[in-house]
Protein backbone atom coordinates (compact mmCIF):
# COMPACT_ATOMS: atom_id res chain seq x y z
CA UNK A 1 0.00 0.00 0.00
CA UNK A 2 1.61 3.53 -1.09
CA UNK A 3 1.52 6.55 1.73
CA UNK A 4 -1.12 8.38 -0.35
CA UNK A 5 -3.51 5.31 0.59
CA UNK A 6 -1.73 4.79 3.97
CA UNK A 7 -3.01 8.39 5.00
CA UNK A 8 -6.50 8.29 3.73
CA UNK A 9 -6.46 4.96 5.80
CA UNK A 10 -5.68 7.08 8.81
CA UNK A 11 -7.82 10.12 7.94
CA UNK A 12 -10.58 7.76 7.43
CA UNK A 13 -10.12 5.80 11.07
CA UNK A 14 -10.60 9.46 12.68
CA UNK A 15 -13.97 9.81 11.07
CA UNK A 16 -15.06 6.18 12.19
CA UNK A 17 -13.54 6.81 15.42
CA UNK A 18 -13.55 9.62 17.84
CA UNK A 19 -10.12 8.44 19.48
CA UNK A 20 -9.29 9.37 23.17
CA UNK A 21 -5.97 10.42 24.05
CA UNK A 22 -4.51 10.84 27.46
CA UNK A 23 -1.81 12.94 27.76
CA UNK A 24 0.47 13.87 30.34
CA UNK A 25 2.46 16.72 28.87
CA UNK A 26 3.93 20.39 28.89
CA UNK A 27 1.75 22.70 31.16
CA UNK A 28 2.64 25.75 29.00
CA UNK A 29 0.91 24.77 25.96
CA UNK A 30 -1.64 22.07 27.48
CA UNK A 31 -4.70 24.34 26.45
CA UNK A 32 -3.48 24.08 23.09
CA UNK A 33 -2.32 20.23 22.95
CA UNK A 34 -6.28 19.94 24.01
CA UNK A 35 -7.52 22.46 21.74
CA UNK A 36 -5.86 20.60 18.49
CA UNK A 37 -7.29 16.87 19.73
CA UNK A 38 -10.44 18.33 19.38
CA UNK A 39 -10.36 20.22 16.32
CA UNK A 40 -9.10 17.29 14.55
CA UNK A 41 -11.67 15.01 15.78
CA UNK A 42 -10.61 12.73 18.80
CA UNK A 43 -11.40 13.83 22.55
CA UNK A 44 -8.07 14.86 24.80
CA UNK A 45 -7.83 13.94 28.47
CA UNK A 46 -4.92 15.75 30.86
CA UNK A 47 -4.30 13.73 33.58
CA UNK A 48 -1.28 13.14 35.28
CA UNK A 49 -2.11 12.20 38.95
CA UNK A 50 -0.15 8.95 39.79
CA UNK A 51 -2.99 7.29 41.47
CA UNK A 52 -5.35 7.71 38.63
CA UNK A 53 -2.95 7.58 35.17
CA UNK A 54 -3.12 3.40 34.83
CA UNK A 55 -6.92 3.56 35.34
CA UNK A 56 -7.18 6.47 33.05
CA UNK A 57 -4.98 5.48 30.38
CA UNK A 58 -6.49 2.01 30.62
CA UNK A 59 -9.88 3.57 28.98
CA UNK A 60 -8.19 5.56 26.32
CA UNK A 61 -6.83 4.57 22.52
CA UNK A 62 -3.44 6.56 22.91
CA UNK A 63 -1.09 8.30 25.80
CA UNK A 64 1.42 11.08 24.60
CA UNK A 65 4.33 11.85 27.03
CA UNK A 66 5.91 15.11 26.40
CA UNK A 67 8.57 16.20 29.44
CA UNK A 68 8.35 20.05 28.90
CA UNK A 69 7.92 21.04 32.17
CA UNK A 70 8.56 17.51 33.52
CA UNK A 71 9.27 17.09 37.18
CA UNK A 72 9.86 14.16 39.72
CA UNK A 73 5.91 13.75 40.01
CA UNK A 74 4.81 14.30 36.66
CA UNK A 75 7.77 11.56 35.58
CA UNK A 76 6.98 8.81 38.05
CA UNK A 77 3.25 9.45 36.68
CA UNK A 78 4.64 9.16 33.10
CA UNK A 79 6.02 5.53 33.80
CA UNK A 80 3.03 4.56 35.41
CA UNK A 81 0.94 5.73 32.69
CA UNK A 82 3.32 4.34 30.10
CA UNK A 83 3.88 0.24 31.81
CA UNK A 84 -0.29 0.24 31.83
CA UNK A 85 -0.23 1.76 28.17
CA UNK A 86 2.07 -1.11 27.02
CA UNK A 87 0.32 -4.02 29.26
CA UNK A 88 -2.79 -3.08 27.49
CA UNK A 89 -1.83 -2.33 23.92
CA UNK A 90 -2.47 0.95 24.18
CA UNK A 91 0.31 2.78 21.32
CA UNK A 92 2.66 6.05 23.21
CA UNK A 93 4.06 8.85 21.68
CA UNK A 94 7.05 10.91 23.41
CA UNK A 95 7.86 13.89 22.72
CA UNK A 96 11.23 14.71 24.73
CA UNK A 97 11.55 18.66 24.79
CA UNK A 98 15.11 19.90 25.43
CA UNK A 99 16.34 16.50 26.07
CA UNK A 100 19.90 17.73 25.96
CA UNK A 101 19.31 21.07 27.69
CA UNK A 102 19.97 19.45 31.30
CA UNK A 103 20.87 16.17 33.00
CA UNK A 104 17.35 15.69 34.12
CA UNK A 105 15.93 15.90 31.13
CA UNK A 106 18.46 13.15 30.15
CA UNK A 107 17.83 11.39 33.09
CA UNK A 108 14.10 11.46 32.46
CA UNK A 109 13.81 10.21 29.08
CA UNK A 110 16.24 7.71 29.45
CA UNK A 111 14.12 6.34 32.36
CA UNK A 112 11.09 6.30 30.25
CA UNK A 113 13.12 4.59 27.28
CA UNK A 114 13.96 1.71 29.46
CA UNK A 115 10.80 1.46 30.57
CA UNK A 116 8.31 1.94 28.12
CA UNK A 117 7.62 0.99 25.11
CA UNK A 118 7.14 3.38 22.56
CA UNK A 119 5.06 3.82 18.56
CA UNK A 120 6.40 7.21 18.02
CA UNK A 121 9.37 9.29 19.31
CA UNK A 122 8.94 12.97 17.65
CA UNK A 123 11.24 15.86 18.14
CA UNK A 124 13.62 17.98 16.83
CA UNK A 125 16.87 17.80 15.74
CA UNK A 126 18.92 18.26 18.43
CA UNK A 127 16.42 16.44 20.20
CA UNK A 128 17.00 13.51 18.10
CA UNK A 129 20.28 13.41 18.01
CA UNK A 130 20.76 13.44 22.15
CA UNK A 131 18.59 10.41 22.10
CA UNK A 132 21.06 8.77 19.53
CA UNK A 133 23.67 9.60 21.46
CA UNK A 134 25.38 12.16 19.17
CA UNK A 135 26.44 15.67 20.24
CA UNK A 136 24.11 18.45 19.13
CA UNK A 137 23.61 22.19 19.22
CA UNK A 138 20.58 23.93 21.04
CA UNK A 139 19.78 26.86 23.00
CA UNK A 140 16.90 25.41 25.47
CA UNK A 141 14.33 23.81 23.73
CA UNK A 142 15.42 25.22 20.43
CA UNK A 143 17.39 23.25 17.97
CA UNK A 144 20.66 25.11 16.57
CA UNK A 145 21.40 21.75 14.45
CA UNK A 146 21.33 21.38 10.60
CA UNK A 147 18.95 19.36 8.84
CA UNK A 148 21.23 17.16 6.82
CA UNK A 149 22.23 14.32 7.86
CA UNK A 150 18.63 13.86 9.31
CA UNK A 151 17.34 10.93 7.06
CA UNK A 152 20.12 9.02 8.05
CA UNK A 153 19.63 9.83 11.92
CA UNK A 154 15.91 8.87 11.69
CA UNK A 155 16.40 5.61 9.93
CA UNK A 156 18.87 4.47 12.01
CA UNK A 157 17.81 5.20 15.23
CA UNK A 158 14.35 3.41 14.03
CA UNK A 159 15.56 0.64 13.52
CA UNK A 160 17.19 0.50 16.55
CA UNK A 161 14.78 1.78 18.84
CA UNK A 162 11.55 -0.44 16.44
CA UNK A 163 9.76 2.55 16.00
CA UNK A 164 8.71 5.78 14.11
CA UNK A 165 11.38 8.61 14.90
CA UNK A 166 9.74 11.57 13.27
CA UNK A 167 12.36 14.96 12.88
CA UNK A 168 10.26 18.33 13.11
CA UNK A 169 12.26 21.37 11.81
CA UNK A 170 12.43 23.50 8.17
CA UNK A 171 11.98 19.84 6.48
CA UNK A 172 10.70 17.29 8.44
CA UNK A 173 11.30 13.87 8.64
CA UNK A 174 9.52 10.26 9.11
CA UNK A 175 10.99 7.15 9.73
CA UNK A 176 10.20 3.35 10.19
CA UNK A 177 12.52 0.38 10.29
CA UNK A 178 11.91 0.07 6.44
CA UNK A 179 11.19 3.46 5.37
CA UNK A 180 11.80 7.10 5.62
CA UNK A 181 9.74 10.00 4.13
CA UNK A 182 11.09 13.52 3.64
CA UNK A 183 8.10 16.78 3.97
CA UNK A 184 8.91 20.08 2.79
CA UNK A 185 5.95 21.39 3.80
CA UNK A 186 5.46 24.36 6.58
CA UNK A 187 5.34 28.21 7.50
CA UNK A 188 8.47 30.57 9.20
CA UNK A 189 5.07 31.63 11.10
CA UNK A 190 4.80 28.06 12.72
CA UNK A 191 8.37 29.52 14.67
CA UNK A 192 6.45 32.39 16.35
CA UNK A 193 4.20 30.46 18.12
CA UNK A 194 4.82 28.68 21.44
CA UNK A 195 4.01 25.20 21.42
CA UNK A 196 3.14 24.22 17.50
CA UNK A 197 6.22 20.90 18.74
CA UNK A 198 3.68 19.94 21.38
CA UNK A 199 1.02 20.42 19.33
CA UNK A 200 2.13 18.37 16.15
CA UNK A 201 2.24 15.32 18.86
CA UNK A 202 -0.72 15.96 19.71
CA UNK A 203 -2.38 15.47 16.06
CA UNK A 204 -0.23 12.47 15.70
CA UNK A 205 -1.39 11.11 18.98
CA UNK A 206 -5.01 11.66 17.76
CA UNK A 207 -4.35 9.75 13.98
CA UNK A 208 -2.18 7.03 16.17
CA UNK A 209 -5.03 6.49 18.72
CA UNK A 210 -7.81 5.53 15.71
CA UNK A 211 -5.94 3.47 13.15
CA UNK A 212 -2.79 1.67 15.41
CA UNK A 213 -0.77 2.83 12.59
CA UNK A 214 2.48 4.33 13.18
CA UNK A 215 4.15 5.72 10.36
CA UNK A 216 1.21 7.27 8.84
CA UNK A 217 -0.36 8.34 11.47
CA UNK A 218 3.44 10.91 12.64
CA UNK A 219 2.98 11.73 9.03
CA UNK A 220 -0.56 12.88 8.85
CA UNK A 221 0.08 14.95 12.05
CA UNK A 222 3.02 16.57 10.98
CA UNK A 223 1.60 17.33 7.78
CA UNK A 224 -1.98 18.50 9.01
CA UNK A 225 0.12 21.14 11.07
CA UNK A 226 2.72 22.44 8.35
CA UNK A 227 -0.20 23.12 6.14
CA UNK A 228 -2.46 24.40 7.90
CA UNK A 229 0.30 27.17 8.88
CA UNK A 230 1.11 27.65 5.58
CA UNK A 231 -2.94 28.68 4.80
CA UNK A 232 -3.95 30.14 8.35
CA UNK A 233 -3.99 33.77 7.62
CA UNK A 234 -0.82 36.04 9.31
CA UNK A 235 -1.61 39.31 7.76
CA UNK A 236 -3.34 40.59 10.79
CA UNK A 237 -0.21 38.82 13.39
CA UNK A 238 0.58 36.48 15.31
CA UNK A 239 -2.22 36.49 17.66
CA UNK A 240 -4.72 36.53 14.62
CA UNK A 241 -2.49 33.51 13.53
CA UNK A 242 -1.97 31.57 16.40
CA UNK A 243 -6.67 31.18 16.77
CA UNK A 244 -6.24 30.75 12.43
CA UNK A 245 -3.88 27.66 12.94
CA UNK A 246 -6.30 25.70 14.55
CA UNK A 247 -9.44 27.01 12.70
CA UNK A 248 -7.11 25.15 9.51
CA UNK A 249 -6.54 22.19 11.63
CA UNK A 250 -10.37 21.67 12.69
CA UNK A 251 -11.07 22.08 8.59
CA UNK A 252 -8.38 19.68 7.57
CA UNK A 253 -9.55 16.37 5.52
CA UNK A 254 -7.31 13.51 3.11
CA UNK A 255 -7.83 15.74 0.17
CA UNK A 256 -6.58 19.06 1.47
CA UNK A 257 -3.52 17.08 2.67
CA UNK A 258 -2.97 15.27 -0.54
CA UNK A 259 -3.30 18.14 -2.65
CA UNK A 260 -0.66 20.35 -0.62
CA UNK A 261 1.76 17.54 1.05
CA UNK A 262 5.06 17.88 -0.57
CA UNK A 263 6.12 14.10 0.50
CA UNK A 264 8.75 12.01 -1.20
CA UNK A 265 10.78 8.73 -0.10
CA UNK A 266 14.07 9.02 1.39
CA UNK A 267 16.40 6.84 -1.15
Amino acid sequence: MDIQDQLNEVFVALQTKRALVHHITNYVTVNDCANVVLAIGASPIMADEIDEVAEMVGICDALVLNIGTANERTLASMVEAGKAANAKGIPVVLDPVGVGATSFRKKSVAELMNTISFSIIRGNMAEIKTIAGLESKSAGVDSLEEESDGAIIASHLAKKLGCVIAITGKTDIVADAKECYILENGDVALTNVTGTGCMTTSLIGSFLGASKKALPSAIAGILTMSISGEIADKSKGMGTFHTALIDRISEMNYMTLIEKAKISLYK
